[in-house]
C-alpha cells in the first residue's frame, strides 16, 4: 500500500486558477491540473492507493466552506482534512465539526494564515484539537512563494512537541524545508512525524537516509506536495535511497495507515 500524506486540490471551478496563481508565485510548474480527477489519474499511474488532502484556510471566512467541500471529497481513495483558520471565531465548535464530518485532521500554514507555531495564542486551539483525536499536519520551514520570516522552523516546532508530547503532529517537508540542518538539532528523536513534500531531491540524498536512520522511521511518511511533484518520480526517488524493505514499506504506506487509523 502507497499513501501520499500531503497533497494539493481544489474545486473545480477554481483548480485552474488557484494552480497558475500559486505556480507563477512560487516559480515552479505545477505537475497537474490541481483537480480530484488529475490527482485520481495520477494515483492510478503512479501506484498510490490513498492520497491525503490539504486545504488551508487563507481567510477566517474560507473555513466552514473549506471543511465543507473537504467532506464531500472524501471516498475510498481520497482521505480529506479539514483546516481552521486561527483568527476565525468560531475554531472551538468548527473543530467539533470537523471531527462530526468525519475529517482525520487538519491543515495549518503559518505563513500564510500569519502566526508563528509556538504562539502561546495557539496552544489552545492545538489543546482542543489534539483532545479530539485530530491530527494537526503543518507547513514547515521555508515557502519558496513567500518572503521571510518563516514561521515554523525546527527550534519553534521544538517547543509545541514539549508541550504537547502526546499530540500527532506532522511536519511537512523533511521537518522544515532548508531547515535540515536544524530539524536534525532540534526534531530528530522527537515524538513528531516528518513527511518527505517536496524535499526528496532537493534535500541530499546523505542528508534525507541520516534524518530517517537517526529519527524512528516509523514517524516518516511519503508525501510529495503533489500538484508541485509527480508521484510517480516521487515513488522511484525514495526506493532509490535503497532503505530495507521494512523501512521502504513503512514510509511508504503502513506509517500512514497506523496514523489514519484504516482498516
Amino acid at each position: 500500500m502507497v499513501i501520499d500524506f500531503h497533497v494539493h486540490c481544489f474545486p473545480d471551478k477554481l483548480a485552474s486558477r488557484a494552480v497558475s496563481q500559486l505556480a507563477e508565485c512560487a516559480g515552479i510548474p505545477a505537475r497537474l491540473n490541481g483537480t480530484i480527477c488529475g490527482l485520481k489519474d495520477s494515483m492510478r499511474r503512479a501506484g498510490v492507493s490513498k492520497s491525503v488532502v490539504l486545504s488551508i484556510a487563507t481567510k477566517p471566512s474560507q473555513t466552514e466552506s473549506i471543511n465543507n467541500w473537504s467532506a464531500e471529497i472524501q471516498n475510498d481513495e481520497i482521505i480529506a482534512f479539514g483546516s481552521i483558520h486561527p483568527d476565525n471565531e468560531n475554531w472551538k465548535s468548527e473543530l467539533f465539526r470537523i471531527k462530526d464530518l468525519g475529517l482525520k485532521g487538519i491543515k495549518f500554514h503559518p505563513d500564510y494564515q500569519n502566526f508563528y507555531v509556538d504562539d502561546r495564542k495557539m496552544f489552545p486551539i492545538y489543546e482542543a484539537a489534539f483532545g479530539l483525536g485530530l491530527i494537526v499536519v503543518f507547513h514547515a520551514g521555508v515557502d519558496i512563494g513567500l518572503p521571510a520570516p518563516y514561521h515554523a522552523t525546527p527550534e519553534r516546532f521544538r517547543r509545541v512537541i514539549e508541550a504537547f508530547p502526546e499530540g500527532k503532529i506532522v511536519a511537512a517537508h523533511m521537518g522544515s524545508f532548508s531547515y535540515w540542518d536544524d530539524v536534525e538539532r532540534f526534531l530528530v528523536g522527537t515524538n513528531i512525524y516528518l513527511d518527505t513534500s517536496y524535499s526528496l531531491g532537493i534535500i541530499t540524498d546523505e542528508q534525507a537516509k541520516r534524518i530517517v536512520a537517526n529519527h524512528d522511521y516509523r514517524r516518516v511518511l511519503f508525501a510529495t506536495d503533489s500538484p508541485w511533484m509527480d508521484q510517480g518520480e516521487q515513488i522511484a526517488k525514495l526506493k532509490s535511497l535503497h532503505f530495507s524493505r521494512e523501512v521502504e514499506e513503512a514510509i511508504l504506506g503502513l506509517n500512514a495507515k497506523d496514523l489514519l487509523s484504516l482498516l
